[in-house]
């Protein structure tokens, strides 16, 4: 049955072009932000708790945003309010940036899919760790934890990229309960290629050196378009370096869901992309021990559960809640 998110504001939002409805509802989450009277309302969809320790962080419940809904974090609050066990904004990159040309997010509402090729627009590093001072001595800062998802500039060339998350690092260690490495959007030209072995090494190598006082757990966001063989080593790397988390899955460059003639370049998210993020959760938690946040083709109980059931100690939504709306969280925590 549909909610009424579904019935009323989604028709509404819909009948936007998805970026100016992406950044209507983001504006919106802003301001709410900032009015004690809108967060209380927000709150009305809060799920009960079902606290989760993970990675020494405790969540108040399993299910988190994730990173790419909130890129600049504008809307930590709102985001609280709204029910998340936790918030991951980003990616923030070291240099601001406007990301790619216009237009680059389309909806599949048949498929319940989006592909996107926005190339990581955010205001920088320096903006959001100065945002972000802001609203902790405002005395508004969320009570779950923030993850803050960090990512290479366009302008960097790849061979530079160390340097690019090192100071991003550096600027917003400060404000995060988790750091995630984001290497495997497929948006940023050679991003992915820092999933080798020999680059994810020497990156997590200058990320534990910068990490050495007062530690937070970093986590490492993967591509569901890995072969078998990239993925073992990838988790081989990832457990040489002593990574605490994985994110399986970002976006994926299949498209064999979306007709030629609707298909667009860019990673598409969504229900068609929920088979193969499950199938990396299980493969991950089937070879290690290392905590796994399963994002990816979540619309449901059903498939939440299925998530959980392959292993996945965490959940994020991003897709889904576009379609499903705020009743999401409520509906998979109550159900779990």
């Amino acid at each position: 049955m549909k909610n009424a998110y579904e019935r009323f504001v989604r028709p509404l939002l819909f009948s936007l072009h998805p970026e100016t409805a992406h950044h209507f509802a983001i504006g919106t989450l802003r301001h709410a932000s900032h009015v004690d009277l809108a967060l209380r309302t927000l709150r009305i969809f809060q799920p009960p708790p079902k606290p989760k320790t993970v990675f020494g962080l405790t969540f108040p419940n399993p299910i988190g945003l994730a990173a790419g809904f909130d890129k600049s974090g504008v809307a930590l609050p709102a985001w609280e309010a709204l029910g998340f066990g936790f918030i991951e904004i980003g990616t923030v990159t070291a240099k601001a940036q406007p990301g790619n040309p216009r237009p680059r997010i389309f909806r599949y509402p048949e498929q319940q899919a989006l592909i996107n090729r926005l190339g990581f627009n955010n205001d920088g590093a320096d903006v959001v760790a100065e945002r972000l001072r802001k609203l902790r001595e405002s005395g508004r800062w969320p009570r779950v934890p923030v993850g803050i998802n960090i990512g290479k500039s366009k302008v960097t060339p790849v061979e530079e990229a160390t340097s690019d998350y090192r100071y991003s690092f550096q600027r917003l260690h400060p404000f995060a309960d988790y750091i995630a490495l984001n290497i495997s959007s497929p948006n940023t030209p050679g991003l992915r290629s820092l999933q080798t072995r020999e680059s994810l090494s020497i990156l997590l190598r200058a990320i534990r050196e910068e990490n050495q006082t007062a530690r937070k757990p970093i986590v490492i966001k993967i591509a569901p378009d890995l072969s078998p063989a990239e993925l073992e080593e990838m988790i081989a790397v990832c457990e040489e370096n002593q990574v605490d988390g994985i994110i399986a899955t970002n976006t994926t460059l299949d498209h064999s869901a979306i007709s030629p003639r609707q298909n667009q370049e860019g990673g598409l998210s969504g229900e068609p992309l929920r088979e193969r993020s499950t199938a990396f959760v299980r493969a991950i938690t089937t070879r290690s021990t290392i905590p796994v946040i399963a994002s990816g083709g979540i619309f449901n109980v059903e498939s939440a559960r299925e998530k959980l059931g392959a292993g996945a100690r965490l959940l994020q939504v991003y897709t889904g809640y576009i379609y499903r709306g705020p009743g999401l969280l409520r509906e998979i925590v109550e159900q779990l």
